[in-house]
């Protein structure tokens, strides 16, 4: 997705974390929200959080330099500025018309390898991920590389987006209640814990439908109309991290009964309803499993 050059992103609630030393996590699994979001739910994750004290603290970076869409087209790091510019605006006027009384993230960081957040400290291994106690997204930005070269995504600049539009959901759903409700540590493709992965893809999605009607201050729209391109290389990056193609790059075979966070086809029906029914579409906990 391609943000119109003139547009104004220096007020996307974004940072750059410096390289917090000292912490050590495994893991290994690089798909979304996958520690933090299975800890939520009751999954055992011992041993891949360490505490969240103890720890040095890292200094932000503003990212002052990203102020216009054309820094957003030519830099990663802008490219989440000005999403989180985007999504800010959508979720303003949407996020009443679903029920939920809109506030924001309190940040979204960028980080390198390792850091330190609200839900204890994380490394590049953990994927990018919403942490409720502090209501910070986090993305180590390298994980994009890694949905094409370890999950066969075809990648670009809306794929990347989707990303932080389905951890911008997490949030949303932290604000309606819906991640202390699901919490019940079952699995499977039914599960409350698939449920809630399948309506922040949703959410993604209807903020895609409506991302070029956002707009900056001066009115100005941050981005561009969707191509058919960049729609396909969004739904690309849905089916990447279903379950079903994690597991079997990952162990070579596919346990339905484990699911956390939905199969590949799952993942792009809902971004799809998503995109064409708007946030309110999105209610994934009311109907029948066979209907997910």
């Amino acid at each position: 997705m391609t943000f119109n050059p003139n547009a104004d992103i220096g007020g996307g609630k974004t940072s750059k974390r410096g390289r917090n030393t000292g912490i050590a996590v495994g893991g290994g699994l690089g798909v979304i929200a996958l520690v933090i979001i299975s800890q939520l739910l009751g999954v055992d994750v011992t041993g891949l959080l360490g505490g969240g004290g103890g720890q040095p603290a890292a200094e932000d970076s503003a990212l002052e330099e990203c102020q216009t869409g054309q820094d957003a087209n030519e830099r990663v790091d802008c490219r989440m500025k000005g999403a989180a510019a985007s999504l800010e605006d959508y979720w303003v006027d949407a996020a009443p018309t679903i029920g939920v009384a809109y506030a924001s993230p309190q940040g979204f960081v960028l980080f390198t390898d390792a850091v330190a957040t609200g839900c204890g400290n994380a490394s590049s291994a953990t994927g990018p991920f919403y942490c409720p106690p502090d209501q910070t997204l986090y993305v180590d930005t390298s994980f994009f590389d890694q949905l094409e070269s370890q999950f066969g995504a075809s990648g670009g600049p809306l794929a990347e987006m989707y990303v932080v539009a389905h951890e911008w959901g997490h949030h949303i759903q932290n604000l309606a209640g819906v991640l202390e409700r699901a919490q019940d540590g079952q699995t499977g493709p039914t599960s409350n814990s698939v449920r809630t992965e399948l309506q922040a893809d949703c959410f993604a999605g209807s903020w895609a439908a409506a991302a070029s009607q956002t707009t900056d201050e001066r009115g100005v729209p941050f981005l561009q109309p969707i191509t058919r391109e960049q729609y396909a290389q969004a739904i690309d990056a849905a089916a990447a991290v279903g379950d079903d193609r994690i597991q079997e790059a990952t162990q070579g075979q596919v346990s339905p009964h484990s699911f956390t966070h939905g199969s590949s086809e799952q993942r792009v029906r809902w971004f799809e309803t998503g995109y064409q029914g708007g946030a309110q579409s999105c209610d994934t906990f009311s109907i029948d499993g066979s209907q997910l």
